[in-house]
């Protein structure tokens, strides 16, 4: 269903795709200390087996296990790094280059994304597209209607030309 979504959504620069369709469970939390609680990333409460999809293009830089539960972490060409967590499978190795869209695994009845700049954890939620639709009148006097306009997915982080650090 991610693939299907991204062929007919035009998306804004610097927005992505989600990597799961299933709601939100836990929020990002900022740790007030590298060591202190808080929730690092987004946590879904998704369909076990749900497919996972890559939110940019970059390269695979860990494929397994931490503490028994499996992560994947893709180093992005846009500077970010992406963390895919509480996976049940995964279909790409360390060092394998992805593109967006492409199916990185499936999960599991929890799964867990996060989003670090420069080795520091930020808020993956904004970064989030989501979809919107032109409004348009429809007619009523029985005439054809015209086909929509392609629907744009749209983020609240989006900025043309937004320029991110590499580590």
């Amino acid at each position: 269903m991610i693939g299907a979504v991204i062929a007919l959504v035009t998306i804004v620069a610097g927005c992505y795709q989600p990597p799961i369709e299933s709601p939100v469970i836990d929020p990002f939390r900022e740790p007030s200390c590298s060591f202190c609680p808080g929730n690092r990333g987004l946590e879904y409460e998704p369909a076990s087996g749900t497919p996972v999809a890559a939110v940019a293009p970059g390269v695979v830089t860990f494929s397994g296990l931490v503490a028994g539960v499996r992560y994947l972490v893709v180093d992005q060409s846009d500077g970010r790094t992406a963390t895919y967590g509480r996976l049940a499978t995964t279909g790409v190795g360390a060092g394998a280059s992805v593109r967006a869209g492409v199916t990185l695994g499936t999960t599991t009845d929890r799964f867990f994304f996060g989003l670090r700049v420069d080795g520091r954890y930020i808020d993956p939620a904004p970064y989030l597209g989501v979809v919107h639709y032109r409004p348009r009148l429809v007619p009523v006097d029985g005439t054809r209607r015209r086909p929509p306009p392609p629907p744009t997915m749209r983020c609240t982080a989006a900025r043309v030309g937004e320029r991110v650090g590499r580590r």
